[in-house]
């Protein structure tokens, strides 16, 4: 059967792909009304299940088909003239093509697998290969890599194995390295460890050999289409709207704010909710280790560290682009996560006229959280007594939001908690509102409640004076914000 124009057999520059060796992938499921959730896990039903291979003969092996058919295509696509068509044209014609193939050297696929293994050529010639179809599908929220043939994913807040499958540790080595090259970082026996995006604003961590030991491991933090929004997350049960009210006011009227939490617990998307209620009058300056922040102002300079070059020159650390933003002329510096010396150029900025800046840590609670920031000021080496730190500390940083991932795979707000000022040499601080976990349900999910303490916030003075104005009740204690009667 004649093939049209795009395939030349004697094209020998085309460059030759490995065959992925793995089932039929699932297609992607439909987007639910609210892209999967960070902070608690919505009620979207489960994505369709894999197609299933059709048996035929018990002694056709599938699979080596897909092999042959991979290599055939490959072999004889002319990529300088497919190259040239835009996406979706360029997926028709690989989908001819391999139909082509198929039915020339009657191969026994029924439709669905004939499209479903299109897809996944068109993957690996294109994009991510195995992963295109996790990352397209809106359920997941994490995609966890433990070597070629054991991919995890995280669908409400539970790990389950996925069918996704990579022939080999080579095979996932070069995806690995076309995600982090696309971001101008590498990956490789010298730099073994490195953190990098995927164009949406994905976050992706990757260890390769020699520090992994039965092959890459990846870590993928997929961020959702749309943001999520503050009112999403009152209907996930994240927060109640008393606390959502009080926080959106806060950052409205410069409180600065520190998101405490630990990994996974959706410090990030509370941060890009919260960035909600700052004026698009002002300039934001972000930094971060791999640029993941989703601000929904129009005005926002974003920088990114840069790893060292293959002499171990040229590396750029979030100090210096602290220091470099302060010139820049910002209203607020955010920082996505501050985790190193680079928290002293933080607090200085956040008491020399840049009120209302906003950062993440990792900590478990909020005291905890201030005396990590003690800590990591230590880590520069500046000769500062430990009392002007905490002098630091307490006067630039407001108020302290503890996110936490709980037992049952939801996230919640545990601790809202005001920074009041010192006491001697002691940092004083007041919890404003808590989520009081109750008991744990016999289906493993946690039963709680939200409630103020009944303490007034010393911010509220601040905020009136600004024309905010929030009822008393939301802080009475006398009865629950919110309920949570589990998932």
């Amino acid at each position: 059967m004649a093939r049209f124009s795009l395939l030349s057999r004697n094209n020998s520059a085309a460059e030759k792909l490995e065959p992925e060796a793995l089932a039929p992938e699932a297609s992607a499921e439909e987007a639910t009304k609210d892209d999967g959730p960070l902070f608690a896990a919505d009620d979207a039903d489960e994505a369709d299940d894999e197609p299933k291979e059709s048996s035929g003969s018990a002694s056709f092996d599938l699979l080596e088909a897909k092999l042959r058919v991979h290599n055939k295509l490959i072999d004889e696509l002319d990529l300088s003239v497919l190259d040239k068509l835009d996406e979706a044209e360029m997926k028709k014609q690989v989908g001819r093509l391999v139909s082509e193939i198929v039915r020339d050297e009657r191969i026994p696929m029924n439709q669905a697998e004939v499209l479903d293994f299109a897809d996944s050529v068109y993957h690996e010639m294109t994009g991510l290969g195995p992963l295109e179809p996790l990352l397209a599908d809106p359920t997941i929220s994490d995609i966890l890599i433990n070597g070629a043939k054991q991919v995890y994913v995280e669908r409400r807040g539970e790990l389950e194995l996925s069918e996704a499958k990579f022939r080999d540790n080579a095979h996932l080595r070069r995806i690995v390295s076309r995600i982090v090259s696309a971001v101008g970082r590498r990956v490789d026996e010298s730099q073994p460890l490195v953190d990098a995006r995927l164009l949406d604003g994905s976050r992706v961590n990757a260890a390769v050999e020699p520090v992994a030991i039965d092959g890459p491991l990846v870590s993928i933090r997929k961020f959702s289409k749309k943001p999520l929004t503050l009112e999403k997350l009152i209907g996930f049960g994240a927060m109640p709207k008393e606390v959502a009210e009080f926080l959106f006011n806060a950052v409205k009227c410069r409180v600065t704010c520190i998101i405490s939490g630990g990994t996974g617990s959706g410090k990030t998307t509370l941060l890009n909710a919260l960035s909600k209620a700052i004026s698009h009058k002002e300039r934001l300056i972000t930094i971060e280790d791999a640029a993941e922040l989703q601000l929904q102002q129009p005005h926002v300079a974003r920088m990114e560290t840069r790893p060292p070059n293959l002499e171990g020159k040229g590396e750029i650390r979030q100090r210096e682009l602290v220091k470099n933003a302060l010139r820049m002329r910002p209203d607020r510096v955010i920082l996505g996560e501050v985790r190193s010396e680079e928290a002293f150029d933080m607090l200085q900025a956040m008491n020399t006229g840049h009120e209302g800046s906003m950062a993440t840590i990792h900590a478990n609670n909020p005291r905890e959280a201030i005396s990590r920031l003690e800590q990591m000021v230590a880590m520069g080496g500046l000769r500062i007594s430990s009392e002007a730190v905490r002098g630091q500390i307490s006067s630039a940083i407001g108020i302290i939001i503890q996110a936490q991932r709980l037992s049952d795979g939801s996230r919640r707000i545990t601790h809202v908690t005001e920074v009041t000022g010192m006491e001697g040499d002691i940092i004083q601080m007041q919890d404003i509102f808590l989520f009081n976990r109750l008991r744990t349900g016999e289906d493993g999910t946690v039963i709680g409640e939200f409630r103020a303490t009944g303490l007034r916030p010393k911010c509220l003075d601040e905020m009136q004076r600004r024309g905010v104005h929030l009822p008393m009740e939301y802080f009475d204690p006398s009865k629950p914000l919110l309920e949570v009667p589990g998932k």
